[in-house]
């Protein structure tokens, strides 16, 4: 793959940079990246050569469609769309380099790449990430503040995701993942049918419409000593409750064993409330966040049986997705607990 994938990248490259009097592209150090069961992402320094005889190396990433992988999530022209208007609006987020075509034979785009960490563990116990566990909590409230004041009806992102007509978002939600489980569920569950008669009895009265991450937690932000340097994975964003992100972070997987910590394993709730509003976010209302908490454990749960599906399907042979799977068990655990206060 990395020699097929090299020169057509270059390219592309050429062409897309061609009114920038850019002749030639070298492709060096291109690797895939670990992580990302639902999309390939590979890291390569792009050696760019211009008419005038400058040289200039852009570190990049390429995000794109894996074969046989997960369906249903964003296209990656809408992920990029979503993707530059996080970056105007001031989000701490990869700049967004240029939207692919179909010379790679699936869709794709590619980003600026940032270096950092992204793995939690190393955030918890590493002594060099001690100045940014102490703020961490802080950066996150505050870029996700900034993510829910996006004004979505100024940028295209048509085809954005948003509740049908007469529902709210958490209704909408709700009958998104009830229906994906019913339909994929090769056995019962009957805690995650209880979970879902649950939430139905406790849906949201009032609720903002925004956008939404969708998936902001730990595992998706690259952090460095100094603490947050870019959210990633934009791949699940849509229009909804922005309380729903609020709760997504807290879904105790995302801990990583940090559990003195609910959000994200660096923080508390309060704090992270507090950052939150102080940067422009909407009010936190704490009964809503804990109804988002228990959907995202339940959404984690059918999240699982849903990737493991191409393995079990003999689609894709990734042990990784096979491996994900068997998480289904610990959101069914977490459920009950959650569901019994």
């Amino acid at each position: 793959m990395p020699e097929q994938l090299a020169p057509a990248l270059a390219d592309f490259l050429v062409r897309t940079l061609h009114e920038q009097q850019v002749r030639q592209v070298h492709v060096r150090a291109l690797r895939l990246l670990t992580g990302g069961a639902s999309r390939q992402t590979w890291s390569f320094d792009a050696v760019l050569e211009y008419a005038d005889g400058r040289s200039e190396v852009v570190p990049l990433v390429l995000r794109s469609d894996p074969q046989g992988g997960p369906q249903g999530l964003m296209d990656r022209s809408l992920e990029y769309r979503v993707l530059e208007a996080a970056y105007v609006e001031g989000v701490s987020v990869p700049k967004p380099y240029a939207l692919g075509d179909d010379s790679l034979g699936v869709p794709f785009f590619l980003m600026e790449r940032v270096e950092g960490e992204t793995i939690p563990r190393r955030l918890f116990r590493d002594a060099a990430y001690q100045p940014a566990r102490g703020v961490m909590v802080q950066q996150l409230g505050a870029n996700l503040a900034r993510i829910h004041r996006i004004p979505v009806e100024q940028y295209d992102l048509a085809g954005l995701p948003a509740p049908q007509a007469g529902n709210s978002p958490a209704a909408e939600e709700l009958n998104r993942y009830e229906e994906r489980y019913h339909t994929m569920a090769r056995e019962p569950h009957p805690v995650l049918e209880l979970a879902f008669r649950w939430l139905r009895q406790h849906l949201p009265a009032t609720q903002e419409c925004v956008l939404v991450h969708g998936d902001y937690r730990m595992g998706n932000i690259i952090f460095g000593p100094e603490g947050v340097r870019a959210i990633l994975d934009w791949e699940l964003a849509h229009l909804g409750d922005p309380m729903e992100d609020l709760g997504w972070i807290c879904v105790r997987s995302w801990r990583f064993g940090n559990d003195h910590l609910p959000v994200g394993g660096v923080g508390m709730r309060e704090d992270f409330w507090r950052a939150y509003e102080s940067a422009g976010g909407y009010p936190v209302d704490p009964t809503r966040v804990r109804f988002w908490e228990i959907f995202g454990n339940l959404r984690w749960g059918v999240i699982c049986l849903n990737m493991t599906q191409p393995f079990l399907d003999g689609i894709n042979p990734s042990v990784e997705l096979a491996a994900i799977g068997r998480r289904t068990a610990e959101a069914e655990w977490e459920l009950l607990h959650l569901m019994e206060v």
